[in-house]
Protein backbone atom coordinates (compact mmCIF):
# COMPACT_ATOMS: atom_id res chain seq x y z
CA UNK A 1 0.00 0.00 0.00
CA UNK A 2 1.06 3.51 -0.61
CA UNK A 3 -0.29 6.86 -0.83
CA UNK A 4 -2.81 8.23 -0.90
CA UNK A 5 -4.00 5.56 2.00
CA UNK A 6 -7.52 4.47 2.47
CA UNK A 7 -8.00 7.23 4.96
CA UNK A 8 -5.95 9.81 4.09
CA UNK A 9 -5.71 11.84 0.95
CA UNK A 10 -3.06 13.89 1.50
CA UNK A 11 0.08 13.53 -1.01
CA UNK A 12 3.29 12.99 -0.46
CA UNK A 13 5.22 15.86 1.99
CA UNK A 14 2.06 17.42 3.10
CA UNK A 15 2.39 16.00 6.56
CA UNK A 16 5.07 17.79 8.98
CA UNK A 17 7.20 15.56 11.38
CA UNK A 18 5.20 16.05 14.44
CA UNK A 19 1.50 15.90 14.08
CA UNK A 20 -0.70 16.93 16.83
CA UNK A 21 -3.79 14.78 17.01
CA UNK A 22 -7.16 15.76 19.14
CA UNK A 23 -10.17 13.58 18.35
CA UNK A 24 -12.42 15.94 17.40
CA UNK A 25 -11.97 16.99 13.42
CA UNK A 26 -13.45 20.08 14.63
CA UNK A 27 -10.85 20.89 17.30
CA UNK A 28 -8.23 20.03 14.88
CA UNK A 29 -9.84 23.03 12.47
CA UNK A 30 -10.06 24.90 15.65
CA UNK A 31 -6.06 25.13 16.15
CA UNK A 32 -4.97 25.15 12.38
CA UNK A 33 -7.44 28.59 12.13
CA UNK A 34 -6.09 30.16 15.24
CA UNK A 35 -2.93 28.74 16.17
CA UNK A 36 -0.76 27.92 12.98
CA UNK A 37 -0.29 30.17 10.38
CA UNK A 38 -0.48 29.42 6.62
CA UNK A 39 -2.36 26.45 7.62
CA UNK A 40 -4.12 24.39 4.51
CA UNK A 41 -6.36 21.50 4.18
CA UNK A 42 -4.23 18.18 3.11
CA UNK A 43 -6.70 15.58 3.99
CA UNK A 44 -10.80 15.16 4.68
CA UNK A 45 -11.67 11.69 4.15
CA UNK A 46 -14.01 11.12 6.14
CA UNK A 47 -14.56 14.76 7.29
CA UNK A 48 -11.50 13.51 9.81
CA UNK A 49 -9.75 17.18 8.96
CA UNK A 50 -6.41 17.55 8.32
CA UNK A 51 -3.66 20.57 8.22
CA UNK A 52 -0.48 21.59 7.74
CA UNK A 53 0.91 25.27 8.50
CA UNK A 54 4.06 26.83 10.79
CA UNK A 55 3.74 27.99 14.23
CA UNK A 56 6.91 30.46 14.97
CA UNK A 57 8.40 29.49 11.88
CA UNK A 58 8.45 25.42 12.34
CA UNK A 59 6.04 23.23 10.39
CA UNK A 60 3.42 21.29 12.38
CA UNK A 61 0.37 19.37 11.20
CA UNK A 62 -2.82 18.65 13.16
CA UNK A 63 -4.85 16.17 12.21
CA UNK A 64 -8.06 14.20 14.00
CA UNK A 65 -8.03 11.13 14.97
CA UNK A 66 -11.71 10.36 15.74
CA UNK A 67 -13.05 8.20 18.84
CA UNK A 68 -11.73 4.94 19.98
CA UNK A 69 -8.15 2.65 19.91
CA UNK A 70 -9.63 1.03 16.45
CA UNK A 71 -9.29 5.04 14.77
CA UNK A 72 -6.43 6.18 16.58
CA UNK A 73 -4.52 2.77 15.15
CA UNK A 74 -5.51 3.66 11.64
CA UNK A 75 -4.18 6.93 11.24
CA UNK A 76 -1.63 7.10 13.39
CA UNK A 77 -0.29 4.10 11.99
CA UNK A 78 -0.72 5.63 8.12
CA UNK A 79 0.78 8.68 9.48
CA UNK A 80 3.63 7.22 10.81
CA UNK A 81 4.34 4.09 7.98
CA UNK A 82 3.70 5.47 5.23
CA UNK A 83 3.67 9.81 5.60
CA UNK A 84 7.26 9.90 7.10
CA UNK A 85 5.52 11.75 10.41
CA UNK A 86 8.10 11.10 12.95
CA UNK A 87 6.05 12.49 16.36
CA UNK A 88 2.14 12.28 17.06
CA UNK A 89 1.21 14.36 20.32
CA UNK A 90 -2.03 13.33 20.81
CA UNK A 91 -4.06 16.73 22.38
CA UNK A 92 -7.75 15.43 23.95
CA UNK A 93 -9.89 15.32 26.66
CA UNK A 94 -10.36 13.07 29.54
CA UNK A 95 -12.72 12.32 32.71
CA UNK A 96 -10.69 12.37 36.10
CA UNK A 97 -11.33 9.30 38.48
CA UNK A 98 -8.61 10.48 40.82
CA UNK A 99 -9.13 13.15 43.28
CA UNK A 100 -4.97 15.22 42.08
CA UNK A 101 -6.60 16.14 39.21
CA UNK A 102 -9.95 18.53 38.42
CA UNK A 103 -11.73 20.39 35.30
CA UNK A 104 -9.26 22.07 33.42
CA UNK A 105 -5.87 20.60 34.64
CA UNK A 106 -3.51 19.14 32.10
CA UNK A 107 -2.27 15.31 32.30
CA UNK A 108 0.54 14.01 30.33
CA UNK A 109 0.31 9.93 29.89
CA UNK A 110 3.76 8.23 31.21
CA UNK A 111 1.89 5.47 30.45
CA UNK A 112 -1.31 3.90 29.17
CA UNK A 113 -3.07 1.20 30.58
CA UNK A 114 -6.00 -0.17 28.95
CA UNK A 115 -8.84 -2.79 28.41
CA UNK A 116 -8.43 -3.09 24.93
CA UNK A 117 -6.77 -6.35 23.22
CA UNK A 118 -5.11 -4.26 20.61
CA UNK A 119 -2.10 -5.49 22.23
CA UNK A 120 -3.19 -8.73 20.63
CA UNK A 121 -2.51 -8.36 17.48
CA UNK A 122 1.56 -8.54 18.22
CA UNK A 123 1.35 -12.38 19.39
CA UNK A 124 3.61 -11.20 22.91
CA UNK A 125 3.92 -13.72 25.12
CA UNK A 126 2.34 -11.50 27.97
CA UNK A 127 1.61 -8.32 29.26
CA UNK A 128 2.43 -5.11 27.22
CA UNK A 129 3.05 -1.60 29.10
CA UNK A 130 2.32 1.22 26.69
CA UNK A 131 4.83 3.90 27.05
CA UNK A 132 4.96 7.54 26.10
CA UNK A 133 8.60 8.21 24.57
CA UNK A 134 10.75 9.36 27.05
CA UNK A 135 12.16 12.61 25.19
CA UNK A 136 9.03 14.05 24.15
CA UNK A 137 7.31 13.58 28.22
CA UNK A 138 10.71 15.14 29.51
CA UNK A 139 10.32 18.12 26.64
CA UNK A 140 7.06 19.00 27.74
CA UNK A 141 7.29 18.69 31.36
CA UNK A 142 10.33 21.39 30.66
CA UNK A 143 8.21 23.53 28.69
CA UNK A 144 5.05 23.24 31.06
CA UNK A 145 7.77 24.60 33.49
CA UNK A 146 8.61 27.39 30.93
CA UNK A 147 5.49 28.53 30.05
CA UNK A 148 3.95 28.40 34.19
CA UNK A 149 1.31 25.62 33.40
CA UNK A 150 0.45 23.09 35.96
CA UNK A 151 0.33 19.45 34.77
CA UNK A 152 0.44 16.20 36.49
CA UNK A 153 2.17 13.35 35.07
CA UNK A 154 0.92 9.76 35.57
CA UNK A 155 -0.76 6.43 34.20
CA UNK A 156 -4.28 6.46 32.38
CA UNK A 157 -6.61 3.93 31.50
CA UNK A 158 -7.47 3.20 27.66
CA UNK A 159 -11.22 2.11 28.09
CA UNK A 160 -13.27 0.74 24.78
CA UNK A 161 -16.45 1.18 26.64
CA UNK A 162 -17.79 4.72 27.30
CA UNK A 163 -20.78 4.28 28.88
CA UNK A 164 -19.98 1.86 31.87
CA UNK A 165 -22.11 -0.68 33.47
CA UNK A 166 -19.52 -1.63 36.73
CA UNK A 167 -19.90 0.70 39.12
CA UNK A 168 -16.55 -0.16 40.93
CA UNK A 169 -14.53 -0.11 37.85
CA UNK A 170 -13.64 3.91 38.16
CA UNK A 171 -12.61 2.67 41.76
CA UNK A 172 -10.42 -0.09 41.43
CA UNK A 173 -8.01 1.86 38.81
CA UNK A 174 -8.36 4.95 40.89
CA UNK A 175 -7.32 2.64 43.99
CA UNK A 176 -4.06 1.53 41.58
CA UNK A 177 -3.16 5.46 40.76
CA UNK A 178 -4.66 5.82 37.49
CA UNK A 179 -5.54 9.92 36.98
CA UNK A 180 -7.52 9.53 34.32
CA UNK A 181 -9.64 7.50 31.42
CA UNK A 182 -9.59 8.05 27.70
CA UNK A 183 -9.88 6.15 24.76
CA UNK A 184 -6.50 6.41 22.39
CA UNK A 185 -3.38 6.46 24.26
CA UNK A 186 -2.89 2.56 23.91
CA UNK A 187 -3.19 2.34 20.90
CA UNK A 188 -1.10 5.21 19.27
CA UNK A 189 1.85 4.62 22.10
CA UNK A 190 2.27 0.97 20.51
CA UNK A 191 1.98 1.74 17.05
CA UNK A 192 5.00 4.57 17.53
CA UNK A 193 6.79 1.56 19.31
CA UNK A 194 6.11 -1.23 16.69
CA UNK A 195 7.17 1.28 14.09
CA UNK A 196 10.29 3.15 16.36
CA UNK A 197 8.39 6.59 16.06
CA UNK A 198 7.67 8.76 19.10
CA UNK A 199 4.37 9.86 21.17
CA UNK A 200 3.06 11.58 23.88
CA UNK A 201 -0.64 11.83 24.89
CA UNK A 202 -1.47 15.00 26.88
CA UNK A 203 -5.24 15.55 28.15
CA UNK A 204 -7.48 18.47 29.26
CA UNK A 205 -9.69 17.21 32.12
CA UNK A 206 -13.12 17.81 30.51
CA UNK A 207 -14.68 15.44 32.89
CA UNK A 208 -14.76 15.36 36.84
CA UNK A 209 -16.48 11.89 37.58
CA UNK A 210 -15.98 11.73 41.02
CA UNK A 211 -17.07 15.33 41.71
CA UNK A 212 -19.83 15.16 39.10
CA UNK A 213 -18.64 17.85 36.45
CA UNK A 214 -18.42 18.60 32.99
CA UNK A 215 -17.57 20.72 30.40
CA UNK A 216 -20.04 21.26 27.29
CA UNK A 217 -19.29 19.97 23.99
CA UNK A 218 -18.24 23.92 22.99
CA UNK A 219 -15.94 24.13 26.02
CA UNK A 220 -14.33 21.00 24.82
CA UNK A 221 -13.99 22.05 20.94
CA UNK A 222 -12.12 25.76 21.72
CA UNK A 223 -11.16 25.48 26.13
CA UNK A 224 -7.68 23.48 25.69
CA UNK A 225 -5.64 26.77 24.70
CA UNK A 226 -3.12 25.71 27.39
CA UNK A 227 -2.42 22.57 26.33
CA UNK A 228 -2.24 23.47 22.64
CA UNK A 229 0.25 25.95 22.97
CA UNK A 230 1.94 23.60 25.52
CA UNK A 231 1.87 21.01 22.63
CA UNK A 232 3.03 23.44 20.09
CA UNK A 233 5.64 25.19 22.21
CA UNK A 234 7.39 21.48 22.54
CA UNK A 235 6.23 20.19 19.00
CA UNK A 236 8.96 22.63 17.09
CA UNK A 237 12.05 21.91 19.74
Amino acid sequence: MGIPTPHISAAAGDFAKTVLMPGDPLRARFIAENFLDNARLVTEVRNVLGYTGTYKGEPVSVMASGMGMPSMGIYSHELFAFYGVENIIRIGSAGSINEKVGLHDIVIAQGASTTSRYAFQFKLPGTYAPLADFGLLNNAVKTAEAQGTRVVVGNVLSDDAFYGEDPAFNEAWRSMGVLAIEMEAAALYMEAAKLGKKALAMFTISDDLLRDEHLSSKEREVGFSKMMELALGMSKD
